[in-house]
């Protein structure tokens, strides 16, 4: 029988320079659904994730890149256009016929220090003193492109690539005017930011256009702290023979992400989901509907991947710390946490 490219991507030689398995992560729960969950499906909008440093967040994006399945893409588009969707094609795309093929879904990191021509793409010096052409030379958004674009640090992010990054992420293209040059492709991606709180606060508006946004903290007991050690002091060690342990348990996840993906359009939202959903963000005071939104497509994920055929109190219940904690107006009268206040309004619209 002959392989397919999933049975590739699953069975691939592993090397030495393979990122740490995703399903040996030692606790950090909650990141690791809320990067699930984008996975299933990307609309969800991104994952903001906050806490201490040490605590897994580079490791899990990372090792996520790994369980996602391939995707068609023309083969030798720079902007990875899907030639099923005719209408997100880029100008090259539309002009020509090319092949498509099977590779892997694109991951890429954002360097806190990277300047906007990396960024956005620029005039492609090289062709220009060579040939005297003036060519267009992809930036990272361009290769995030139907896919995930990793900021660490985004709290420190300069002002002026936010405003950058708010504009691409609303539009879902990445227009470039410059040097004589007029560009406009697809970059539609899903967000992954990470950073420490204690280093700054992430502007408002970009804030809010993560889907899900999750704090991580450094585990306190005792055999939790021994087991995530062990673990990376094993994979350190040896990496390939850490990978072929943890081989089988990468493989059901993959299955699982595959499944829930294939699974989630089906997923039905009763009224009643749709009723209280709208009833936590009004008890919560949540700004917009973006919110209510988010809820419920992170909830019909959840649904998918747990094998469920429609979203219940449980899904809801365990999403929305997620999707509506970071959305919360700032009460000078109430001292308690995000977090605790979004657990205050569950137990009064669902019970304790």
């Amino acid at each position: 029988m002959p392989t397919t490219p999933r049975a590739i991507l699953a069975t691939q030689e592993v090397d030495a320079q393979a990122p740490f398995p995703f399903s040996a992560i030692v606790g950090q729960d909650d990141m690791k659904l809320a990067f699930l969950i984008a996975a299933i499906d990307p609309s969800v909008g991104g994952v903001l994730v906050f806490g201490d440093r040490g605590t897994g967040k580079s490791t899990a994006v990372r090792a996520l890149a790994r369980l996602l399945p391939l995707m068609h893409a023309v083969a030798d588009c720079a902007y990875n256009c899907d030639p099923a969707d005719t209408a997100a094609l880029c100008d090259n795309c539309r002009k020509r016929k090319s092949k498509a093929h099977m590779r892997a879904v694109p991951v890429v990191d954002m360097p806190l220090g990277a300047t906007e021509d990396r960024v956005v793409g620029a005039l492609d010096l090289e062709r220009a003193l060579t040939r005297g052409e003036k060519a267009f030379e992809p930036g990272l958004l361009a290769r995030a492109n139907r896919g995930f674009l990793y900021i660490d640090e985004v709290n420190l992010l300069e002002d002026h690539l936010v405003d950058l990054l708010l504009d691409v992420a609303a539009s879902g293209e990445n227009v470039v005017e410059r040097e004589g040059l007029s560009i406009r492709h697809p970059a539609r991606f899903v967000l992954i930011g990470s950073g420490n709180p204690e280093e700054g606060e992430l502007r408002p508006q970009l804030l809010d256009r993560f889907g899900l946004a999750v704090d991580v903290k450094t585990p306190t007991d005792v055999a939790t702290r021994v087991d995530v050690v062990r673990r990376r002091d094993a994979f350190e060690r040896d990496p390939v023979r850490f990978h072929r342990a943890w081989a089988g348990e990468e493989q059901k996840l993959r299955r699982r992400i595959d499944a829930a993906r294939a699974r989630v359009a089906d997923v039905e939202t009763p009224d009643a989901a749709l009723e209280k959903s709208a009833r936590l963000c009004i008890a919560l005071g949540s700004d917009g509907l973006r919110g209510e939104l988010t809820l419920l497509r992170a909830a019909r994920a959840l649904a998918a991947f747990e094998g469920e055929a429609t979203v219940g109190d449980a899904e809801l219940r365990r999403v929305a710390p997620f999707a509506l904690g970071h959305r919360l107006r700032r009460n000078p009268l109430d001292d308690v946490g995000s977090t605790v206040r979004v657990e205050r309004a569950i137990d009064e619209i669902f019970g304790p």
